[in-house]
């Protein structure tokens, strides 16, 4: 294992639209990267069968979400259009940094440039997406797990957040798998190491 305990670990923020290949790059990273932790982002949602509080997200009352809004417990969160909310914990992030470990987070595109603001160079941001949003489109109807307002709802999201690629320190376009995944493992790597 590669995490220092005297030294603070870094932050790797990953962005992309629904549909680009974003929890595939993640869960490679987690596994080529021994020093990488994933962030788990707290919730308002009912958990799935099998999903476990505390290792796939932290499960919330609105209640108590709404109370961590207020005493500034998050670096970021979102209500999404089902009226679900996500949104990181400051001290989930923090625990994982003071212990050496790079905290690598999932996140939306306004929460991405907020917690790059707050942590500047010992974060990097990322922004995966598709080579257009017609390959995207694809993309999500190959998944067969969206209805048509939903599929729309995705796209309109995606060109919003398309608006923001230039606030990022890095793009990647995920034409091949493979190949987007290398440059992906190469930008971390270099990140991490320096």
């Amino acid at each position: 294992m590669n995490s220092d305990k005297n030294r603070k670990g870094k932050i790797i923020i990953l962005v992309a639209p629904s549909g680009s290949g974003k929890t595939t790059m993640a869960d490679r990273l987690l596994r080529d990267f021994d020093e990488i932790r994933f962030s788990v982002s707290a919730t308002t949602r009912s958990p799935r069968k099998g999903e476990i509080h505390g290792t796939d997200y932290y499960f919330l009352t609105e209640e108590a979400f709404q109370k961590k809004i207020d005493s500034g417990e998050f670096l970021e969160w979102e209500e999404f259009y089902n009226g679900s909310r996500y949104g990181t914990l400051k001290s989930d992030v923090d625990r994982k940094r003071n212990n050496g470990f790079t905290v690598l987070l999932d996140i939306e595109v306004l929460g991405a440039i907020n917690i790059k603001k707050i942590y500047g160079d010992a974060a990097l941001a990322i922004f995966l997406k598709t080579p257009s949003l017609d390959v995207l489109r694809q993309r999500l109807e190959a998944r067969g797990t969206e209805t048509e307002e939903s599929l729309i709802a995705r796209l309109e999201r995606a060109e919003k957040e398309l608006k923001y690629e230039d606030r990022f320190d890095v793009t990647i376009v995920n034409d091949d798998l493979e190949t987007a995944y290398s440059e992906l493992k190469n930008v971390v790597e270099e990140f991490i190491r320096t």
